[in-house]
């Protein structure tokens, strides 16, 4: 059915039809067994990641200024912990988005 409406798309758009590859379905089930491994082991792990996430983010908040959306955008600049966040420039600081002057004063204040 799919093919049925992708044919008729691929007629109304005017391009050429794609090369189809076939696969056996042993191929096709070993790469859907190889999958289900790989997503329960890392849910093992990404468990354990999110966990030492949220702890991060949890103590990036307890600088004054910083609330959830701050902290999350220190996080994704390379932060990982509070004392690398005090220790920083005034320019690297600022180029974090949502971070601004004022936010910055705080923090020095906390030097």
């Amino acid at each position: 059915m799919f093919s049925k409406i992708f044919n008729k798309l691929k007629s109304i758009l005017g391009k050429k039809s794609l090369p189809q590859t076939t696969k056996s379905k042993k191929v096709t089930k070993s790469a859907k067994s190889a999958k289900v491994s790989k997503s329960s082991k890392s849910s093992k792990s990404s468990k354990g990641k999110k966990q030492e996430v949220k702890l991060i983010l949890d103590s990036f908040t307890s600088l004054p200024g910083i609330g959830a959306k701050s902290a999350k955008a220190f996080y994704e600049a390379g932060f990982k912990s509070t004392k690398e966040i005090i220790s920083a420039k005034d320019e690297d600081l600022l180029a974090i988005p949502g971070v601004g002057i004022n936010l910055v004063k705080k923090l020095r204040k906390q030097k």
